[in-house]
């Protein structure tokens, strides 16, 4: 969506950031009554932070299966920020993040945890580790995934990519509307770095519909795939999103590199 970041209250004229707050509400006095005092732009991100210590206290003295009581309300507040994220943010092209990803993860892995009639040690220590560091955007290794949690870094991996490349998408159309307008003398939506940025559209489109049958295959296995394949999707789509905001030809060579060994 295009919407006017820079507001100013029409009852005491305080100015703030909607890119930063993600509120029409008057910072200064809470009035709902604002006005936009700067051009549209696109924007799809809003303003939210992960905050787990508290059940990081409660799940890390657990033993065996998961407490009945806390498990519904992480979930809930895993969905709700990974709800709330996007990767445009002011007209700008965000990377996919650890935060994001580790979210994503952590609500699938507990789902999948919660399902194993005996966890093992292995188990419960990954997802207490994931749990550890999922704020921090920290996620253990690839090859530390246990076999038996391998499908919710699958299953995170596709959607974080689905979702990250409908956005990419999304900035791509507003960069050839912003080519266009600029021909006619409109207002940018988006930003880029250097080089020619129309010169990224068509081969990042080209990319982006290959991906999105990678990645919908590893959401027909239900992400059953190794976690290194998993990772390499995310590689590829925050690969083409650095390429689209710098032209880095080594960027996209990643990007080819990376999709080509998948169809190995």
């Amino acid at each position: 969506m295009k919407i006017r970041g820079e507001r100013e209250c029409r009852e005491c004229e305080t100015r703030w950031s909607y890119y930063e707050t993600g509120s029409v509400e008057c910072p200064g006095c809470g009035s709902l009554r604002s006005v936009g005092v700067d051009d549209r732009t696109a924007h799809t991100d809003a303003p939210g932070s992960l905050d787990l210590s508290a059940y990081r206290t409660q799940f890390g003295e657990a033993r065996g299966t998961l407490p009945t009581e806390g498990v519904d309300e992480l979930k809930t507040d895993l969905r709700e920020y990974v709800r709330k994220r996007g990767f445009i943010r002011g007209g700008e092209l965000l990377p996919l993040d650890g935060t994001y990803l580790a979210a994503r993860e952590l609500l699938e892995a507990v789902d999948c945890y919660d399902r194993l009639r005996d966890p093992a040690y292995q188990d419960r220590e990954y997802l207490l580790d994931l749990l550890a560091g999922a704020d921090e955007g920290d996620r253990p290794a690839a090859e530390d995934v246990p076999e038996r949690l391998r499908e919710a870094r699958g299953m995170a991996a596709a959607r974080a990519v689905d979702e990250y490349r409908s956005d990419l998408l999304a900035f791509l159309d507003e960069l050839a509307e912003e080519i266009e307008d600029d021909i006619e003398g409109g207002t940018p939506t988006v930003s880029v770095n250097g080089g020619d940025p129309g010169s990224r559209i068509g081969p990042t489109r080209e990319l982006l519909e290959r991906l999105r049958d990678r990645a919908k295959r590893v959401e027909a296995l239900n992400g059953d795939v190794p976690a290194a394949d998993a990772d390499a999707l995310v590689d590829i789509a925050d690969a083409l999103g650095e390429y689209v905001r710098t032209g880095s030809d080594a960027a996209i060579d990643r990007a080819r590199a990376r999709l080509s060994d998948q169809d190995a």
